[in-house]
C-alpha cells in the first residue's frame, strides 16, 4: 500500500534538559496543525461514508466487497464514499467537538472536571444520543455527576460502544504521550463506559496518540501492525478488549491473503457473538422494543476496528471500505480510524485520495449540537472549520507536552516519551492507565484477586423496595471498581435496606490491608426517599476492633444525587482490616448503598 505523507514525528536524538530528563519527540507545531485539520477532515468522510451500512448487517449474510458501489445501504443509498459541504454533525465527531470546546473555552486546559463535563452536556448535548450516552445525559439532569454516570448500576448501557467513539480526541491533545492521554480521557470515557468498554475507549486514545510516533519508514502494514501491538500494552491482559486485539491480530497474521478481510470478519461473528458462551463470552445486543435488538456492544464493534486498521495497512480508502463493509455499527469504528489515518498523514494526503473533488473544510456543529460557538456568523449553512479548530487546539497541546515534562516553543514541541507498561504486570499497569490504579487500590478487588474472603454487614434490613436488592453482598462486590476487564455475567446492583434510628454498613477482610481513603457510594435512592444526613467512618484495625476514624469526605453527602461518590480521605495510609460508615437516617427510614471499599494509597 503507498504510505503518502511522511508521519508528523522525527525522532531527535536524546538531550539532557536542566532536570536531567531526556526529550525523544520533535514535532513541528505547523505540521501537526495540518495533522489536525486533516484529522476531523478524515473523520468526517469515513464517517458520512459508514453511516450508509450501518447496523444493516447484524447477522449473516454480511457484506463484502463486492458490495461495494452498490445500492444496498440504508434505504437503498449506494455504498461509497459521501463527500459533503459543509460537513455535518453526527455523534461520532461532536461530542468530541463538543469536549473540544469545553477544553479550549471553558476549562481552558485539557483536564475536564466532573462539573465541566456534566454542565457542558447539558448546555450542548440533548439531541442525537443513543444507548449510554443517553442515559448519562438523563443521570445529568438528575444531578448526577461522571463517573456515576458510566457505572454499571446507574447505567445498563455501560458496556455498550458509545464511550470509544467519543473519546479519541483526547490522545491527539497528548502527543506521543499515550499515560498522559489515558489520564486526559479517563473522566470523558468513564461518563458513559465501565469495565472492558473502558478499556476499548482507552486504546483507541492510545492509537491516536501514537499517531505521532509510527516510524515514516516502515510500510503501511507495519505501521499499522506497530500501531496495534504498541497500544495493546496500555490494557490489561484479563481485558476482553486484549482478548479481541489479540484474537483479530493472529487471525490477520495466519490469513495469506489481506484482501480476504471477510474471513476474520466472519471468525468474529463467531467468536464474540454466535458462539460467545462457548468462548466465555456474552453477546450484549441492546433491546429496543419488543423483539428488537441492537448490535452496539462495544466488544464486536471494537473487533471491526482492530480489523480495519489491519486489514488496510494504513491505507486511508482501503481502511474505510473495510470498515464500512465490516458490519453491525459501521459508521463509529470506521470513522475512528479515518480519523487516526488524517492525523497520521495529514490534508495533502487525505485531499489526494479525492482526485478533483473539493473536500470542505466546514463543519455545521448546529445539525445535532446545541449553543456552541458559532466561529463563522456569516455563514449560514456553517459554524466552524477545521483549520480553525485545529489552531484552537495547539494551546492544549502545549499544556500537555509542559505537564509530560516537556518543552514548548513558537515553532515546535520537544516531547518527553516514556516506556509502555506491561499489561501482565497490574503494577506496571497501574502507573500508566488510571482506571488500573483505581482497580489496585480497591481492596474489595484485590482481596479477593489473591484469594482472600470479603464480607459484608449492615445493620439494616434489606429490602427490594427501590429496585435494589436486599443482600448486603451487594456493596462490597467490587464491580465499581472492577477494571480487570473480564465479562460480566449480569448487570451490577445496589443494596436497599431500612432501619429505625443509625445505621452501619461494614465490609471486613480476612487479611490486612492499606486504606488512605475510604470509598462510600450511594445507590438510587429517588423512589425511596432514603439517604443519609451524616456519615462518619470507622476502622476495624489488625486486632480486630473498630475505631472512630478522623476521615474528611470530599463531597457533602447529597440526599438530591443519587449514586454519588463520597471519598473519605484518612490523612495518611494505615493498616486495617475493615471499614465501616455509621449514619443517622432522615425522616425515610430507607437507606441505599452501591459500595463500599478501602482504597489504597495510589501509585500515581
Amino acid at each position: 500500500m503507498a504510505l503518502g505523507a511522511p508521519a508528523v514525528a522525527t525522532p531527535q536524538p536524546a538531550k539532557d534538559n536542566s532536570a536531567g530528563g531526556k526529550y525523544r519527540l520533535s514535532l513541528d507545531r505547523d505540521t501537526y496543525a495540518d495533522r489536525l485539520q486533516a484529522m476531523w477532515l478524515a473523520e468526517c468522510i469515513a464517517n458520512w461514508t459508514g453511516l450508509n451500512t450501518e447496523l444493516q448487517r447484524q447477522a449473516p449474510p454480511f457484506y463484502t466487497d463486492a458490495d461495494w458501489g452498490t445500492n444496498q445501504g440504508r434505504s437503498g443509498a449506494k455504498i461509497d464514499f459521501v463527500i459533503q459541504a459543509p460537513w455535518g454533525a453526527d455523534d461520532d465527531t461532536d461530542i468530541e467537538y463538543t469536549y473540544t470546546h469545553l477544553m479550549t473555552n471553558v476549562a481552558k486546559s485539557p483536564w475536564l472536571t466532573a462539573e465541566q463535563i456534566a454542565d457542558g452536556w447539558k448546555e450542548h448535548i440533548n439531541r442525537f444520543i443513543w444507548v449510554s450516552n443517553a442515559r448519562a445525559r438523563e443521570l445529568m439532569g438528575q444531578g448526577i455527576l461522571p463517573p456515576s454516570t458510566g457505572m454499571n448500576v446507574a447505567n445498563k448501557g455501560s458496556l455498550m460502544i458509545d464511550a470509544q467513539l467519543t473519546t479519541e480526541v483526547f490522545g491527539a491533545v497528548a502527543p506521543g504521550r499515550p499515560d498522559l492521554a489515558m489520564e486526559i480521557a479517563d473522566l470523558p470515557i468513564q461518563t458513559t463506559a465501565d469495565g472492558y468498554a473502558t478499556h476499548i475507549s482507552q486504546y483507541y486514545a492510545v492509537l491516536y496518540s501514537l499517531a505521532t510516533v509510527v516510524d515514516p519508514k516502515l510500510s503501511g502494514r507495519d505501521q499499522a501492525l506497530w500501531l496495534t501491538r504498541e497500544a495493546r500494552k496500555y490494557i490489561p491482559d484479563t481485558s476482553k478488549a486484549a482478548d479481541i486485539v489479540d484474537f483479530v491480530l493472529a487471525d490477520f497474521l495466519a490469513n495469506p491473503d489481506v484482501n480476504d478481510w471477510e474471513a476474520t470478519r466472519d471468525r468474529i461473528y463467531q467468536r464474540y457473538q454466535a458462539d460467545a458462551a462457548s468462548n466465555g463470552f456474552i453477546f450484549r445486543p441492546y433491546p429496543i422494543g419488543p423483539g428488537r435488538e441492537l448490535a452496539v456492544e462495544a466488544a464486536i464493534n471494537f473487533a471491526t476496528g482492530v480489523l480495519a486498521l489491519l486489514y488496510g495497512e494504513g491505507d486511508y480508502r482501503r481502511t474505510i471500505q473495510v470498515g464500512t463493509l465490516s458490519g453491525w455499527d459501521s459508521d463509529n469504528p470506521t470513522a475512528t480510524l479515518g480519523g487516526l489515518i488524517g492525523l497520521m498523514r495529514g490534508t495533502d494526503y487525505i485531499r489526494a485520495q479525492f482526485p478533483g473533488t473539493t473536500l470542505s473544510d466546514n463543519y455545521n456543529a448546529y445539525r445535532t449540537r446545541d449553543n456552541l460557538p458559532d466561529y463563522l456568523p456569516d455563514d449560514p449553512a456553517a459554524t466552524d472549520t477545521f483549520t480553525l479548530l485545529a489552531e484552537r487546539m495547539l494551546p492544549l497541546v502545549d499544556q500537555a507536552v509542559k505537564a509530560g515534562g516537556g518543552k514548548v516553543s513558537t515553532r515546535s514541541w520537544n516531547i518527553k516519551t516514556v516506556a509502555a507498561p506491561d499489561p501482565a504486570n497490574l503494577t506496571s499497569l497501574a502507573a500508566a492507565n488510571p482506571v488500573m490504579d483505581l482497580y489496585q487500590r480497591s481492596a474489595n478487588n484485590q482481596v479477593r484477586l489473591t484469594g482472600g474472603s470479603v464480607q459484608a454487614s449492615t445493620s439494616a434490613t434489606g429490602s427490594t423496595d427501590g429496585g435494589g436488592q436486599a443482600s448486603a453482598a451487594a456493596f462490597a462486590d467490587g464491580r465499581e471498581a472492577n477494571f480487570s476487564g473480564y465479562e460480566p455475567p449480569q448487570d451490577a446492583q445496589f443494596f436497599s435496606g431500612r432501619a429505625d434510628g443509625p445505621v452501619s454498613f461494614s465490609v471486613t477482610y480476612n487479611r490486612q490491608v492499606r486504606v488512605d481513603t475510604v470509598r462510600f457510594m450511594t445507590g438510587d435512592h429517588t423512589e425511596t426517599g432514603g439517604w443519609l444526613e451524616s456519615a462518619k467512618v470507622e476502622l476495624r484495625g489488625p486486632d480486630g476492633r473498630w475505631r472512630a476514624a478522623k476521615a474528611v469526605p470530599d463531597s457533602e453527602l447529597n440526599s438530591g444525587r443519587p449514586y454519588q461518590i463520597v471519598d473519605f480521605d484518612l490523612g495518611r495510609s494505615t493498616t486495617v482490616t475493615g471499614v465501616r460508615v455509621v449514619g443517622e437516617l432522615g425522616e425515610s427510614a430507607y437507606a441505599t448503598v452501591a459500595e463500599l471499599d478501602a482504597l489504597a494509597p495510589s501509585k500515581n
